[in-house]
This record gives C-alpha cells, sequence and structure tokens, in this order.
C-alpha cells in the first residue's frame, strides 16, 4: 500500500460521544430534540451540513457553525487515543497519509495539533474542500487525486455506513472500526476491528 486515507471523527479522534452531545444541545435549542439513539441510528458519519438538514428538514448554518465552535471549545486532543496516535505514527514512517473527513479543517487541524501528529498527515480533505460528503466518494477521490496514487494503491479505514459507502465508491479497500456502530451496520466494509491502532494499520500496510 502506498497510501491509507483515514476518516477524522470516530476514527482518529474517538470523538463520536462528544459530537453526539453536541448535536443533541444545539437541536433541543433548536426546538427539534435528538436522542442518542437517534443520532446513532440516522445521523452518525454525515456532515454537519447533512446532520442539520437531515434532522431539521432545512439548511442552517448558524447552527453548523455553531457547532463547530463548540466543537473547538471541548476538543482537547485527548479523544486520539495513545493507540491511535502510534497508529499514525507508524503508517507514516511507511505510507503517505491523508484524512478525509466531512468536518471543518478548523475542527481537524487544532486536534491533531494537540495531538502532536499532524506533520503526519500529507493531505488533509475537510468539508471545506468537496461540494457532496460522504456516503458521495468526492473526498476520497480528491484526496487520491492529491497524494498522486490510484485506489488499488491505497486503503482507507472508516467508522460509519456513510464512510464505508464512500470508500467503496472510491474504489478503495475499507476497513471499519467499531468505535461508533456495531459491527453488523459495517458490513460493507472489506473487514472490521475493535478500534484503530498499530495492528490494524500494520495489517493493512502489508497488503499488496
Amino acid at each position: 500500500m502506498r497510501a491509507l486515507l483515514l476518516d477524522f471523527n470516530g476514527t482518529i479522534s474517538d470523538d463520536e460521544a462528544l459530537l453526539c452531545r453536541i448535536f443533541m444541545e444545539l437541536f433541543e435549542e433548536a426546538g427539534r430534540p435528538v436522542t442518542e439513539e437517534e443520532y446513532y441510528d440516522q445521523l452518525a458519519g454525515f456532515s454537519d451540513a447533512e446532520i442539520v438538514r437531515m434532522w431539521l428538514g432545512r439548511d442552517d448554518p448558524a447552527i453548523v457553525a455553531r457547532k463547530i465552535e463548540r466543537y473547538g471549545e471541548l476538543a482537547d486532543g485527548s479523544t486520539v487515543t495513545p493507540e491511535a496516535r502510534d497508529a499514525v505514527r507508524h503508517a507514516a514512517e511507511r505510507a503517505q497519509l491523508a484524512v478525509v473527513s466531512g468536518s471543518a479543517r478548523a475542527e481537524i487541524e487544532p486536534v491533531l495539533e494537540i495531538a502532536d501528529i499532524r506533520d503526519a498527515f500529507t493531505v488533509v480533505v475537510s468539508v471545506e474542500d468537496i461540494r457532496r460528503g460522504k456516503p458521495d466518494p468526492e473526498g476520497y477521490l480528491i484526496a487520491l487525486h492529491l497524494l498522486g496514487v490510484d485506489a488499488g494503491q491505497a486503503a482507507a479505514v472508516e467508522d460509519s455506513e456513510a464512510g464505508v459507502a464512500a470508500a467503496k465508491a472510491a474504489g478503495l479497500y475499507c476497513a471499519a472500526v467499531t468505535t461508533t456502530l456495531p459491527a453488523e451496520r459495517l458490513s460493507a466494509a472489506d473487514e472490521i476491528a475493535d478500534r484503530f491502532d498499530r495492528d490494524l494499520i500494520a495489517g493493512l500496510l502489508s497488503r499488496s
């Protein structure tokens, strides 16, 4: 493998519970509360704008902006576990790395910096770089183009149904981690792992 393309929320950063809490607060304020079960069943894995559109039935840039602000206030880098940092460092010594996320760059970059792994990534594709979020493959296709590799020379790691669908639509081998959703909801992935760690990365990099 020449490249690994990694989802951010719920994969590199084990922060899906934090995202759920933020959206529960924001949707309560907007007059249409969401439960934890509803969030994970219907919304996890989509971009912020799509989550707002799906739940409220309308676009609301102000809510998206508030979500980004709240994430910045609450995310401190601790959601990137030591195992995840080790996995990223191990991978960066052996392949090009990209983040492919539907989150804002203002959310991704500070967490990577605080976790001291920003320099491991050649490319960061965020919501500002795409027109269509996951499950559309656009973000992955952009990352492959920027890295200068074909899909057959790369693999993806995801944690959601939408993410797995995006990676597969881009032609990528995809591993899914069960940090956000149970294995049965990730069955479209090529392999499933309990967590994002060095063992998972080593297995992906060993693929021809």
